[in-house]
């Protein structure tokens, strides 16, 4: 969009034109202005040195490198192409070269960099401590993580595709656009962070905290799952039940053939009950339907031989059917000293299941 200059009269358009054109370079003028006036980009951020390449087997070198407030160090590569090139490669490799640098080393390079500048090395730690808001070096809080700041006067499809990619997987990457402009003898520049917007950066913040509080709490779900799955298949193998070689998985049902396709007897487990069912699903609607039907033809002998009423969940909405008998003994989110108990009951019960449908299954006229 362009920029312009509001007059009592109009609205005044200023002269777009390119770093190119303006014969700005990347070291003597990008490089030489931000590393004085960092704040540009943003407030937060400390220099600790420029040209940065101290390590094996590379001659690349990081064009800034900062610190910022929550003691992460910021890559900062600059460009004054109008796509910003491959850059987002070359940042990715600095933050891996750097992700061990340790307070005792940046110390070393800021002092470096602050005699190169002709400017107290002693210095360094103390206005590094001051930025941090530290009374003293702490080594576990600093270099956490690596952040990384590409900066270019635009950023092509390719690497703004990129970018987005990166920060689903949580690396803070992150566009500031530096776009030239002409008024008379002038030189503007307006400066605009465009990945993530900053109006939303505090919102993607919070949605990525969420999904990594569900991530752990999945992962603790299926961790106890897992366990009780695979307790209970112990205790079948024990009795020689027909689950007794199953492998134990994360889902919240195990199950075991009736030797008819698409009928099974499963195990379903959730946080504070348990359940047995002949689950009946053959691919086609219709056919679960009629074998539900049939079955259901037979059902004062089906309770009676399993020794109480079950429920018959007909789900006319859906594609399968089930029949089952739930339990309120409890769940795989029971105390663990619990779980041989409820798994004994689950298996009592899964016996008088197989007892009272069995014979209906095998009777079963199948294509």
């Amino acid at each position: 969009m362009a920029l312009y200059e509001m007059t009592a009269e109009a609205f005044r358009p200023l002269g777009s034109t390119s770093l190119q054109e303006l014969r700005v370079r990347e070291r003597s003028d990008l490089q030489r202005l931000l590393r004085g006036q960092i704040e540009v980009l943003g407030d937060d951020l400390y220099v600790l040195t420029e040209e940065f390449g101290e390590w094996e087997d590379s001659r690349r070198r990081i064009d800034l490198l900062a610190v910022d407030r929550d003691a992460n160090l910021v890559v900062i590569e600059l460009k004054r192409t109008s796509d910003g090139g491959h850059m987002e490669l070359q940042a990715i490799r600095y933050a891996a070269m750097i992700s061990t640098m340790t307070f005792e080393r940046a110390v070393q390079i800021h002092a470096q960099h602050l005699s190169s500048l002709d400017l107290p090395a002693d210095r360094a730690q103390t206005g590094l401590l001051e930025f941090l808001g530290w009374e003293e070096p702490d080594e576990d809080r600093f270099g956490q993580d690596v952040r990384i700041m590409l900066v270019s006067e635009d950023f092509g499809k390719e690497l703004t595709t990129a970018v987005l990619w990166l920060r689903e997987r949580e690396i803070d990457i992150r566009c500031v656009r530096l776009r030239p402009y002409l008024d008379g003898e002038k030189r503007l520049i307006d400066v605009q962070q465009i990945i993530p917007l900053p109006e939303a950066n505090d919102y993607q913040i919070q949605i990525r905290e969420k999904e990594q509080v569900g991530r752990k709490i999945r992962a603790q779900r299926h961790d106890l799952r897992i366990r009780f799955w695979e307790g209970l298949v112990a205790l079948c193998r024990q009795r020689k039940t027909r689950h007794g070689e199953r492998k134990p998985g994360t889902a919240q049902w195990l199950g075991g053939s009736t030797g008819k396709r698409g009928l099974g007897f499963n195990y379903v487990i959730v946080q504070e009950e348990t359940s047995v069912e002949l689950y009946i699903d053959r691919g086609e609607t219709v056919e679960n339907k009629r074998i539900f039907d049939q079955l259901l033809t037979r059902r004062a002998e089906i309770e009676h031989r399993f020794g109480g009423p079950l429920t018959w969940e007909r789900l006319d909405q859906k594609q399968a059917c089930r029949i089952c008998h739930l339990m309120h003994s409890g769940g795989y989110r029971s105390s663990e000293d619990q779980w041989p108990t409820i798994q004994t009951v689950m298996i009592d019960a899964m016996t008088q299941l197989e007892t009272a449908l069995q014979p209906e299954v095998d009777a079963l006229q199948l294509g």
